[in-house]
């Protein structure tokens, strides 16, 4: 369970922000929720068994300590890579707006697509490299699509008036307090 909650947890805050919120709520102007959800959930689950499989390989490989200091430097480069912050590029966009006749195959394809080598992706190979791959796996998945979610629910809600901002940075900050807490493990 801690590493469902731990994976849950980093990767929630990983999307806060990124390139794949913005297509989430892309999709949700053109298509319904659910079906918007489904496409996120699938692509998510397969990427990030991807992410835990190739984590789990590299966790076995190396030692502990090494992987809490590597580990470490990722998640301050996330967090220095989620203060950049993502925009959806205009080719992006208009993929997004696109109609099409399965909505479903549409979101799980353009997010298969962008989530490969994305930071979620990395942070949950991160994450597997210490902890199991099922908790992480599911963690992971559910962290990300719950991320997803609420931004298509608030972006419903709220319009353009996101505090983007500021949740670049809390979620940045988080990063630093992972990162910290890794290097802590590995000095301990």
């Amino acid at each position: 369970m801690e590493a469902f909650w731990i994976s849950l947890a980093v990767i929630f805050v990983a999307e806060l922000g990124d390139k794949s919120q913005l297509m989430a709520l892309t999709f949700a102007t053109r298509f319904k929720m659910w079906p918007v959800l489904a496409g996120i959930t699938i692509a998510t689950t397969v990427v990030h068994l991807l992410s835990v499989a190739l984590g789990g390989l590299i966790g076995d490989a190396l030692p502990r300590t090494a992987i809490s200091i590597v580990a470490g430097v990722a998640f301050l480069v996330f967090a220095l890579w989620t203060l950049r912050g993502d925009e959806l590029t205009e080719e992006e966009s208009r993929k997004a707006q696109r109609t099409t006749r399965n909505a479903v195959i549409a979101v799980t394809v353009a997010f298969f697509l962008s989530e490969l080598g994305d930071k979620t992706m990395l942070a949950t190979i991160t994450l597997a490299t210490q902890h199991g791959w099922l908790g992480t796996w599911i963690g992971s998945t559910v962290g990300m699509v719950a991320a997803d979610a609420l931004a298509i629910v608030v972006g419903r809600l709220l319009g353009r008036h996101l505090p983007e901002k500021a949740i670049r940075y809390g979620a940045a900050a988080c990063f630093v307090v992972f990162a910290i807490v890794l290097f802590a493990e590995a000095l301990l």
